[in-house]
């Protein structure tokens, strides 16, 4: 059982850490879909660490944490890549995809309204999905992550205006599309 310093010590770690670590894990996953596991293992190794050694174990938080994060990229593909060879596997997961309504604010809008959102929504995602996974990760950064372009550039390694560019392009495609 873990003492309450470890469980303050991880939340502070997390609180000031997991922005740059989740930039960093979608940057260099090879499919968006990998992200929020590895996330999710990245920071239960955390635990796990601070649970064993220490809260004052950590003196680098920062590199810390990304060193796990690599740590569990290279153990998610190399293990990846031994399973294709014996098995073949799927990465598409329907069930994910389902909508729930309680997402959608629902101040002022009638049922009829919130089934045109629902539909719009799927038909966003689904067009997202088929664009290159560079302009995936840019549009999880954004609008899931909450990054700005800047630092949407500075996790990918490309320019501001290449950021802009992938997204401003793909807005407008919906927008063009979804009239």
């Amino acid at each position: 059982m873990s003492n309450p310093t470890t469980a303050s010590r991880f939340d502070e770690i997390y609180n000031s850490t997991n922005k740059a670590v989740l930039a960093f894990i979608t940057a260099k996953c090879g499919r968006i879909t990998d992200v929020g596991d590895i996330f999710q293992e990245t920071y239960m190794e955390l635990y796990r660490v601070l649970d064993k050694r220490g809260a004052d174990y950590v003196t680098n938080e920062k590199a810390l944490v990304m060193r796990l994060a690599k740590q569990k990229i290279s153990k998610h593909y190399s293990l990846l890549e031994r399973l294709r060879i014996f098995v073949s596997i799927t990465t598409e997961n329907d069930d994910d995809d389902e909508i729930d309504l309680s997402d959608f604010e629902t101040d002022g809008l009638s049922t009829e309204d919130l089934v045109v959102n629902s539909v719009m929504f799927e038909d966003v995602k689904q067009i997202i999905k088929s664009k290159p996974e560079d302009v995936q990760k840019v549009f999880y950064l954004m609008y899931d992550v909450g990054l700005t372009i800047s630092e949407i550039a500075q996790a990918l390694s490309i320019t501001e205006s290449g950021v802009k560019n992938k997204l401003y392009r793909t807005l407008k495609e919906l927008r063009n599309l979804l009239k």
